[in-house]
């Protein structure tokens, strides 16, 4: 049985009877429901109830210049779905039956006992609930389902999902342009069977595998004719699953990559916003950010530390319609738990210790633009619910308020944490991660971004050699293979910090070896010598250095080193790893001048 919060429930009591009135009020407020509210006729109630809302109303049948019949029509031609009782001293089946077609949800004979009278109210708001939950559920779905239409109509790639029997029950735009260059009139509902072209028959093979194994098909690449010039598509296939596992169909998700790479080579962005790479992986990014960015929903950003998600989630607001309103950032880790909740919802004067003065929470500020949290995955159980619930409603109680607030704010989240396996263990909500990913953007790390990082140097160079009043124009080769062949644990920010000090270091007009912190050098020297290939250059490159399984000539090695770090005897007994007392030992061994380079 559904629970009914009683002090929640409006109710609008119609008699002309004071005395009646008075008691069904009594009966109801000592119940605990309220507020109740009480007229004596047909015109009042017509204009409470044009005004307020309520969840019952409980009226006698014959009222002064209408009837409780006049007023269920009213009620029924205004689209009102509250309950309506009948109080009446002489029921008849005629009126009866006119109270039923519309829609009285019982009859209360006088004299009412007051048993009956909240036996009976108990059990129609039990049912209004009941409405109520089951029309927000479905305004949910519904809400769900624009979204997922929305960015479905958006996506560039081509989609197209079957039912078991090969049926086409959905495909994007871009599914509709392809079958019609394909010659093909096929739509929803038509069996993929007659996709025509060799295409079509992969498409059938992958699915009827999707079927049989209930697992996914590996990515691969077709050559398929489309308007009369060859084309390669890259297809996946996986199954629409239920919770339960039941497979209700396939999904196909294909791209046309030799266009992509045409479409790369004559488009291919370097910067975005605030964000730079030029590489494959930067330019899906982009694409994401232009497809998401101008659809109103919440988009759940994901990667490790450094790779810049704060930037995305900019990208994404400087997309959308909401640019010129406020992008209010809330590091979800910098602020204790115990003054999160306040943060973000604000609070009353007086409502705890030291709350001096009534303030305004992040989320109020941020109302008719967006709200970032950073690395949501931290926050608390307790925190997650009221999360939840803002997300839900769109409204929230300052601490220490009792009534709501309503804002209109759209929420990017980000985590560097796997939210996926959180849920699993318990510690995040399952419907909390849903509510945040209905579409999410995942930043690579660094080390799976090699086109990029020269550029990123070169952007960081100019940045910092323009703050500290420098005239730097670039960095060597030797240094760049350096940070080349380093894994970027920290990504983008660790090589933004890099490059501040080489900047700071640095007198003259190019970032040497010299400049670059030992821990990057001393990386350098122990990977594996098979992953350092010679870098061409006027001095014949920097070939791999220092490990005696590659080279077993130390007096190449050192003179190798030392020419490398132009002559820097400190330097260079670093990348050979020895104290430099043992490599002044060894150049006397080996005869080699101090003032080699």
């Amino acid at each position: 049985m559904n629970d009914i919060n009683q002090t929640e429930s409006r109710i609008l009591v119609i008699d002309d009877e004071e005395s009646l009135r008075l008691t069904f009020k009594t009966f109801l407020a000592r119940e605990g429901y309220g507020p109740v509210q009480i007229v004596a006729t047909y015109e009042e109630a017509i204009d409470i109830l044009n005004k307020q809302t309520f969840d019952l109303v409980i009226s006698d049948i014959v009222l002064e210049g209408a009837s409780g019949i006049d007023l269920l029509r009213h009620i029924k031609d205004r689209g009102l779905h509250c309950p309506v009782v009948m109080v009446t001293g002489y029921p008849n089946i005629n009126s009866a039956a006119e109270a039923v077609r519309l829609g009285a949800f019982d009859y209360l004979p006088k004299p009412v006992k007051k048993d009956n009278l909240l036996r009976v109210a108990r059990l129609a708001l039990q049912q209004y609930n009941l409405w109520k939950e089951k029309e927000k559920l479905r305004e949910e779905k519904e809400g769900y389902r624009r979204h997922l239409e929305t960015v479905f109509r958006s996506v560039r790639d081509l989609i197209i999902t079957v039912d078991p029997q090969m049926q086409i029950v959905d495909m994007n735009n871009r599914a509709k342009n392809v079958l019609r260059l394909l010659k093909s009139d096929l739509a929803v509902g038509d069996s993929l069977n007659e996709l025509p072209s060799q295409l079509g028959q992969f498409f059938i093979e992958d699915a009827e595998e999707v079927l049989r194994t209930k697992n996914e098909v590996s990515e691969h690449r077709v050559e398929c004719m489309l308007a009369g010039e060859m084309s390669i598509f890259r297809i996946s296939a996986a199954p629409l699953e239920t919770k339960n596992g039941n497979v209700l169909g396939v999904v196909f998700l294909a791209r046309d990559v030799s266009q992509l790479e045409a479409l790369e080579k004559m488009g291919k962005k370097n910067h975005f916003h605030r964000l730079v790479g030029s590489s494959r992986v930067m330019q899906a990014v982009y694409t994401m950010i232009e497809n998401v960015g101008h659809v109103d929903t919440s988009v759940l950003i994901t990667g490790e530390s450094g790779t810049g998600k704060e930037l995305v989630a900019e990208a994404l607001h400087g997309e959308s319609p909401r640019r010129d309103m406020p992008l209010v950032k809330v590091d979800c880790t910098a602020i204790p738990e115990t003054l999160l909740e306040s943060e973000l919802f604000g609070h009353k004067r007086g409502s705890f210790t030291g709350a001096d003065r009534d303030r305004k929470g992040r989320i109020l500020h941020a109302d008719g633009g967006t709200l970032f949290l950073d690395e949501i995955g931290d926050i608390s159980p307790i925190m997650q619910l009221r999360l939840l619930r803002f997300l839900q409603e769109r409204t929230f109680y300052p601490v220490g308020q009792d009534s709501h607030i309503k804002v209109d704010v759209r929420v990017i989240a980000a985590t560097n944490a796997d939210l996926r396996q959180k849920v699993n263990d318990g510690q995040f909500r399952e419907d909390l991660y849903f509510r945040l990913r209905v579409v999410d953007i995942h930043l690579p790390p660094l080390r799976d971004r090699d086109e990029d990082l020269e550029l990123l140097v070169q952007f960081f160079l100019e940045r910092f050699s323009k703050r500290l009043d420098k005239d730097i124009t670039g960095i060597s080769d030797q240094a760049l293979q350096i940070l080349n062949n380093y894994d970027w644990p920290g990504n983008v920010r660790e090589l933004e910090h890099i490059m501040e000090r080489a900047a700071i270091l640095c007198n003259g007009t190019t970032i040497a070896t010299e400049h670059i912190s030992d821990e990057i050098i001393m990386n350098y020297t122990s990977r594996d010598a098979a992953q350092k290939t010679a870098a061409p250059g006027p001095s014949g490159g920097l070939e791999p250095v220092l490990n005696d399984s590659v080279e077993a000539n130390e007096h190449d090695r050192i003179i190798r080193t030392l020419k490398m770090v132009d002559g820097n005897k400190a330097k260079a007994a670093r990348l050979l790893g020895i104290d430099r007392s043992t490599l002044y030992r060894k150049l006397r061994l080996h005869n080699i001048e101090p003032t080699v380079a």
